[in-house]
């Protein structure tokens, strides 16, 4: 651990599961943790969301193929939840004896600094006795994880130094390039374009370019190469350190992390990504877009300041089961605005499984459906009611009435169903015309819909013949001075533009569960009443008897 805390940059060791063994002191004082807090974490701890989302779907499988990934540009998430660019290199190693990964963190803007110290800790490290000969093993294993060519060329141009990338880049033994000219291996047309910051770094200025530089496979690697003048107490040039970053792959990845950040940030479904105990991590535009929340104010917060008080503690369990069971949940639900206004919202939550197998954090995407809800209950709506007077029509009807039925056969109630059939008003129409005969139809709908309770149904079948269904009724008596107000309502004048009319009602009333026991049969029953009503000289009711139907 000591040898950890020498190093002049953040260093943390894991197990091959991501979770962390040790830490060094600038890795704490980079993340703001102690020691003891990061012990036995899992790595993605101290990652922001985007980037362990990285780590699990790109890195981890790097890793344990090859053994080693160099230059992963992340971001630290701090213990105040700020987020620090970072360059990180991993390598496969040995810790107290067991398999480990070490991760090195460059912070972005001091990464070549740092790997300039890197490399004069080795080259003190050589230099030491042979009791910190484990030490200097240790600083080896850091050097060759270091995704950089390395090495240092004197002032007579000779090589004194090149670590493991630089040597498998060239393709060469170590007892190759120690001691040979940087013309001989670099070639003619490679020094040419080479010689002027050559030049420079050995009169002490520190020298950055890219360069396209040919593979031992025959490949063009993209680079971008630092040489870093050594100088003495005295400032006097003894040679130059050649860092060498292969930008080809870092590239790619960058490519896609924008476009996976453009996808996160421009996509118009939310995005929300929360923790094991629902707290907020990360929110994207859209989201806010949706909520009325920015991001500010929702990060760190309970998941649960969305909810709305549509669903019941049931709904929301059972979405926590499917995801412990499938990691994976998709379906409606109701949330609420900034405002406090409710929305419909299709959502779709997925378990990012943590290192060490359990589910540890959350990603929700989900868009607003609401208009489209509206519309398709506007579209149901139509469906079933009668356009001309909005009431139920007969399949509405037909849905309620058998509903009720069912209900009865559950608990003791009785139902009474009227069929109502206007009496004058082919008259009317005929007379004043459809456009009048429409509007003394939507009256006496208007009218019906006063004398009856709120848990009854006033439905229209077509033309001039209305049924109401009454829930329950207290009996027979109670039916009857119902249907005896209908009628008076129904033939009180009514007023059409600037004439008077007058019309009657004529209605049959069955009752259930005597007379039907399914809604066809008290439909057809109610029917036959109300013809023995017309029969009995209109304008009135009459209950259903047997002798109707003979």
């Amino acid at each position: 651990m000591e040898t950890l805390n020498q190093l002049p940059c953040p260093v943390l060791v894991t197990n091959p599961l991501g979770t962390i063994q040790a830490a060094n002191h600038r890795l704490c004082s980079l993340v703001g943790r102690a020691a003891q807090q990061l012990q036995h974490c899992s790595i993605e701890d101290v990652l922001a969301p985007h980037s362990w989302l990285f780590l699990q779907t790109e890195v981890w499988s790097l890793l344990h193929s090859q053994g080693a990934a160099n230059e992963l540009h992340l971001q630290v998430q701090t213990a105040d939840l700020q987020s620090i660019p970072v360059t990180v290199n991993c390598q496969r190693g040995l810790h107290a004896g067991a398999d480990c990964y070490y991760w090195v963190f460059f912070v972005a803007l001091e990464q070549h600094k740092v790997e300039s110290e890197l490399l004069g800790a080795r080259q003190h490290a050589e230099g030491v006795a042979r009791e910190l000969a484990k030490s200097a093993r240790f600083v080896q294993t850091i050097t060759d994880a270091m995704p950089s060519l390395v090495a240092y060329w004197d002032k007579d141009l000779r090589c004194h130094f090149a670590n493991k990338p630089y040597l498998e880049w060239f393709n060469i033994q170590s007892e190759d390039v120690i001691g040979s000219s940087m013309l001989e291996l670099l070639g003619e047309p490679m020094w040419a374009l080479n010689a002027d910051h050559v030049r420079a770094a050995l009169a002490g200025q520190r020298q950055q370019f890219e360069r396209a530089l040919a593979k031992a496979d025959g490949s063009t690697g993209y680079t971008l190469v630092h040489y870093i003048p050594d100088l003495n107490a005295l400032d006097d040039v003894l040679g130059f350190f050649v860092l060498i970053n292969d930008v080809t792959y870092l590239k790619t990845t960058e490519s896609e992390l924008k476009l996976a950040a453009s996808v996160f940030n421009n996509t118009v479904n939310g995005i929300m990504v929360t923790d094991a105990a629902g707290l907020i991590l990360s929110v994207n535009p859209a989201f806010s877009a949706i909520t009325g929340y920015t991001a500010e104010e929702v990060l760190g917060c309970p998941s649960q300041l969305l909810r709305s008080h549509h669903h019941d503690t049931a709904f929301y369990a059972a979405i926590a089961q499917s995801l412990a069971d499938h990691g994976h949940w998709a379906g409606e639900l109701w949330n609420r605005h900034k405002s406090g206004e409710a929305f419909l919202e299709w959502q779709s939550v997925t378990t990012i499984p943590g290192s060490v197998g359990t589910a540890d954090r959350y990603v929700s995407v989900f868009n607003d459906i609401t208009e489209r809800w509206h519309k398709d209950e506007r579209i149901r709506h139509l469906a079933l009611h009668d356009p001309l007077t909005d009431l139920p029509n007969r399949q509405l009807l037909m849905e309620r009435l058998g509903q009720s039925i069912a209900k009865t056969e559950r608990e003791p109630r009785q139902l009474a169903l009227m069929f109502l059939d206007l009496d004058q008003f082919k008259q009317v129409n005929d007379t004043l015309g459809h456009e009048r005969g429409d509007e003394l139809l939507v009256q006496v709908a208007q009218r019906l819909l006063t004398l009856v309770r709120q848990n009854d149904t006033v439905a229209r079948l077509g033309g001039d013949e209305f049924v109401i269904l009454l829930d329950n009724p207290l009996g027979q008596d109670y039916v009857a001075q119902i249907a005896a107000r209908i009628v008076a309502a129904v033939h009180a004048p009514l007023t059409l533009g600037d004439q008077q009319v007058q019309v009657g009602a004529s209605i049959g009333i069955a009752m259930h569960p005597s007379a039907g026991s399914t809604p066809a049969d008290l439909l057809k029953n109610a029917d036959a009443a109300m013809y023995a009503a017309k029969r009995a000289g209109k304008n009135t009711y009459r209950f259903f008897s047997s002798a109707q139907t003979a």
